[in-house]
């Protein structure tokens, strides 16, 4: 690979590092070329963009985002990249790939650029709730009350309605 080749995978790779606010960096070395197409088959189902690249041009491309130096102790072996705009993604694709297989193992991930290292984290950010999923919550949450208010006025008006009869036809049959 020559230079001009290297600085084009750098720029390609500090444009991937400044649109994306979540990367996972993970160790994908021993699987086989089927293993590695399987894996990049779970990514593109599930809108993930997977990269090998090696190391001294990913750590040049990280400049961008000023996370060189934090990552700088894992960008060691083979490292595999994966980018994406659902945090959680890559953790689930990783978790259920190696279900049947050892690897990837997980260095790093970048999540709106917070550092987690170490595959000790995979479960966390398994486990972490995307954007839109927090939203959603706290949408029903703040919907809740008023939908409890609503239901309580709607299933109260057949009740105030048969009491307000009851009163009604007491009155009519008891005129004093």
């Amino acid at each position: 690979m020559n230079r001009e080749e290297k600085q084009q995978i750098i720029e390609e790779l500090k444009k991937k590092f400044s649109e994306s606010p979540n990367f996972y960096v993970a160790d994908t070395s021993g699987l086989t070329v089927g293993e590695i197409n399987a894996l990049r088959r779970l990514c593109y189902e599930s809108r993930v963009e997977m990269r090998v690249a090696k190391n001294t041009l990913i750590y040049k491309a990280l400049e961008v985002i000023n996370k060189q130096n934090e990552l700088e102790q894992v960008l060691k072996g083979q490292s595999t990249l994966f980018f994406t705009e659902v945090s959680n993604s890559p953790a689930k694709i990783i978790k259920k790939f190696r279900e049947k297989h050892d690897k990837p193992i997980l260095k790093a991930a970048c999540i709106d650029s917070e550092i987690y290292t170490g595959d000790e984290q995979l479960e966390v950010l398994a486990n972490l709730k995307s954007k839109s999923e927090l939203i959603g919550e706290v949408i029903g949450l703040l919907q809740s009350p008023a939908r409890n208010v609503l239901a309580a006025l709607l299933s109260g008006k057949d009740k105030l309605a048969g009491i307000l009869k009851t009163l009604s036809e007491k009155e009519e049959n008891n005129p004093n």
